[in-house]
């Protein structure tokens, strides 16, 4: 199955760049190009793409505001945004706006297509150096709300467990080994939080980890 990508950024060597890329790999195919925030909003609703690969920083409205048009909608479009981890406010905003995951715009060119496959079947991580990079500064950031009682409610004293390991960093096959269960048991408990969470992907979870409490910051 073909995987359907819109490049979305304001710098038009940026998007030739990867469009010459994707065209030469088997299963990912351009279906259009924006330069705006808004173009990306129109391009999504008209094309109903897997993936957007939307920039941060573009005139007009921002790839943060685009992203968060683009993960309401009905489409189930997914969107990597790119970030060069300048700008801590940028990613994370762009993370509760509903991206599924993040690219540095120096790494190499094939990671970027191995990432657009990886989210485009409903995963949030990438390379886990680069999550638990998230991660990490994450933790060091002050929480601006209180922990929200409703964000994990209704979960089972073990899905808690799961949770709290899951906003860690660890992988199932980590959770798995932690709790003394099979790696299926650890899919199957991270599938259920996903449900009943209401959240996108895995990207999701870690963020509600740590705004509910279940990780304290720094940890």
């Amino acid at each position: 199955m073909t995987v359907r990508v819109v490049l979305a950024d304001d710098q038009p060597l940026v998007r030739t760049a990867l469009r010459l890329v994707i065209a030469d790999e088997s299963g990912l195919e351009v279906v259009g190009e924006a330069g705006t925030g808004a173009e990306a909003v129109a391009l999504a609703e008209k094309e109903r793409p897997d993936v957007v690969v939307m920039d941060i920083r573009m005139p007009g409205m921002d790839g943060i505001e685009a992203t968060r048009l683009i993960t309401r909608g009905s489409g189930g479009t997914h969107v990597i945004v790119l970030t060069t981890f300048d700008d801590d406010d940028c990613l994370y905003g762009a993370l509760r706006a509903g991206a599924a995951g993040f690219l540095v715009k120096d790494m190499a060119l094939e990671d970027i297509l191995d990432a657009i496959r990886v989210v485009a079947t409903g995963e949030g991580l990438l390379a886990p150096s680069v999550t638990r990079r998230l991660i990490r500064d994450f933790a060091d950031r002050p929480v601006s709300a209180a922990p929200s009682a409703r964000s994990v409610g209704g979960i089972t004293g073990r899905e808690r467990e799961v949770l709290a390991l899951v906003g860690g960093g660890l992988s199932n096959t980590e959770i798995a080994e932690r709790l003394c269960i099979s790696v299926a048991t650890a899919k199957t408990y991270v599938s259920r939080l996903l449900t009943k969470l209401d959240a996108r992907d895995r990207v999701r979870l870690v963020i509600i980890a740590y705004e509910s409490g279940l990780v304290a910051s720094g940890r």
